[in-house]
């Protein structure tokens, strides 16, 4: 309806009971007379027209009266009595008397008439225009603030497919008391019951400030019943803006990590991003995309995206002009190979980086084991030449990215990562820059990660293939993993290899059915399938080796490890010989040469002192 159309019904229906209000109350006051006098007339008049003035001026007429509150109720009062306060003021002025019973008897009506007269709209609004529609019933996990928001939302809004009928909370205060005429029927642990007793189809976790550990409590109890089980954002998405307090989504995979997320020392990186010129190696991958995200909005003066593959490279390029367009943000772009040291050395040259991100690398473990000499040439050779140009023209600080896997390493790729970090923190003794390496457990969502493998077999109906039962390893999310790369950068000293705290290390298996749940499905309906460890690949990884590990924090969640023995003469030997070397023997070499393990008739080490 037009405001035009729903202004004139207003006042029509207000006039109407205006009038009605005052003509009877002139009858319950002047019973024995029962006539129809000049002053009720004027008193009509005056009220009627006072009545539609402060109306609009105090726009009641604009009101959504399906979301009324004490609010509404309030300005209502305001305009009732202000109209029979003008009427008074007219009675005075042209009768000479003002008929106080007529008027207080008026007030009564005018104001129970046009309150209740909204009030019916809304009950008949909420319980019988749509009360053919079909809601779906919601339990709401969390009965404070963030609770009570939600459900009054959805009581309110027509359009809403969710009709809440109950609360669970913890608080034991709070139990057998109804809010917003909901009941509090009882604690986490009776969710089953309550979701069977009360033929509950969703479930909704209203606690913003709730952690990861407790999420993934909440979330097993509800994953036991067949309700699909929604979220409020977390507390952190809220106070950055990034989302409303009531976007309600579904559970993600990353929101069960029992692990806080990192938080950013915002001054330390501004001091050594902002107005800088950065570079990004690997600036298409899952990680160096993010990282460009990230380090966007810190406003550097030049941020330089270099990777090999041109589409990807494109992506991210018009990816960050679109989102930081208003930012007065210079975006270039290389293509290069890492293994050709000449175009490192005229890239450095032509920009001149402060700050240079080596996220470009060879992750994927089964096709490092297939192709071993790749792994050479990408991640160490690679990582050599970015780093010796990034030395040669004075970068600032060198951040690498790293791997877990580079502990106690089994596999190619974990093997070659370990020895990049050797060449990395040897150039640090021998540089001005600062080079550090940052490592960090399996990426959610990353190309080449578990997640996108399972939803595309979920999605095929299954079964999900888990190569062990009792397969573990550390997770985190792609911007956790950007935000402490970032942050080991303004931590950086030289030489150091950085740690996230990563929590409680997670089952895969577990990982699996978290996400068939999350998908809608049962484990038998999808079924799980073990199919063997694979070549490289250990049960469980680790953050430190034994004679690494340092207990203090250098910054919350964030350790650091202690000195290590590089072997830097094997590593120029496996350089210069990898070409001629049979594939197994190239494993072989990796794989012992960075667990320490190699045969020399004379050690060549450079110990560091980090």
């Amino acid at each position: 309806m037009s405001y035009k159309k729903r202004l004139s019904l207003f006042i029509l229906i207000d006039s109407f009971i205006v009038l009605t209000a005052i003509f009877f109350g002139f009858f319950l006051t002047n019973a024995s007379t029962g006539v129809i006098t000049t002053p009720i007339v004027l008193s009509s008049l005056a009220i009627v027209l006072s009545h539609h003035a402060y109306s609009l001026l105090l726009h009641v007429y604009k009101k959504a009266w399906e979301y009324a509150s004490v609010g509404e109720m309030i300005i209502i009062c305001k305009v009732v009595t202000l109209s029979i306060l003008t009427a008074a003021l007219t009675q005075q002025m042209m009768l000479g008397e003002i008929f106080f019973r007529l008027l207080a008897v008026t007030w009564l009506l005018h104001m129970s008439m046009i309150g209740g007269s909204r009030f019916c709209w809304r009950v008949y609004r909420d319980n019988y225009l749509h009360s053919s529609e079909e809601k779906k019933r919601a339990l709401i996990i969390g009965a404070g603030s963030a609770g009570t928001m939600v459900a009054r939302q959805l009581l309110r809004s027509s359009d809403s497919v969710l009709k809440p009928v109950a609360f669970i909370d913890d608080d034991l205060n709070k139990h057998q008391l109804d809010i917003l005429g909901l009941p509090v029927v009882g604690s986490i642990n009776q969710i089953t019951k309550t979701v069977d007793s009360l033929g509950i189809d969703n479930i909704i976790i209203a606690i913003p400030s709730l952690g990861r550990k407790d999420l993934n409590i909440i979330f097993q109890e509800c994953a036991k019943t067949k309700a699909k089980t929604q979220i409020l954002p977390m507390l952190e998405d809220i106070v950055t803006g990034r989302v409303s307090v009531n976007g309600i989504r579904d559970v993600e995979v990353e929101d069960l990590l029992g692990r806080s997320p990192v938080v950013l020392d915002m001054d330390r990186i501004s001091e050594y991003v902002t107005d800088r010129v950065v570079l990004v190696t690997g600036a298409g991958g899952s990680i160096g995309s993010e990282l460009c995200r990230q380090i966007s909005l810190f406003s550097p003066k030049k941020l330089v995206l270099l990777g090999h593959g041109e589409n990807s490279i494109y992506s991210i390029e018009q990816e960050l002009k679109e989102k930081f367009g208003h930012l007065p943000i210079e975006y270039v772009t290389e293509i290069a190979d890492l293994q050709d040291a000449k175009k490192m050395m005229n890239v450095m040259g032509t920009h001149h980086p402060a700050v240079v991100y080596h996220a470009a690398a060879h992750k994927h473990v089964p096709l490092m084991e297939r192709n071993p000499e790749e792994a050479v040439k990408n991640n160490i050779i690679g990582t050599r030449n970015v780093a010796e140009a990034a030395s040669w023209h004075g970068v600032e600080t060198f951040v690498m990215v790293s791997t877990d896997k580079a502990v106690n390493p089994t596999s190619v790729m974990g093997a070659t990562k370990r020895l990049a970090e050797m060449i990395v923190q040897n150039m640090d003794q021998k540089s001005k820059t600062n080079f550090v390496a940052v490592r960090f457990g399996n990426v959610l969502g990353s190309r080449g990660s578990v997640i996108p493998l399972f939803k595309k077999q979920i999605a095929k109906g299954g079964p999900v293939t888990v190569t062990h039962p009792d397969m573990i390893r550390y997770f985190m999310t792609i911007p956790e993993a950007s935000r402490l790369v970032i942050q080991a950068g303004a931590l950086a000293r030289g030489g150091e290899i950085f740690v996230l705290d990563m929590g409680e290390p997670v089952k895969i298996v577990d990982l699996a059915k978290n996400l068939i749940k999350l998908s809608g499905y049962t484990i038998e309906e999808i079924g799980i399938e073990f199919t063997g460890i694979r070549p490289g690949e250990k049960l469980f990884e680790e953050l430190l080796k034994d004679d690494e590990v340092q207990e203090k924090q250098v910054f919350p969640n964030i350790y650091i490890g202690k000195p290590a023995t590089l072997y830097l003469e094997d590593i120029d030997k496996i350089v210069q010989t990898f070409h001629t070397m049979e594939k197994e023997k190239l494993k072989e070499v990796l794989v012992s040469l960075a667990n320490n393990k190699v045969k020399r008739k004379k050690a060549t080490v450079v110990s560091i002192s980090g």
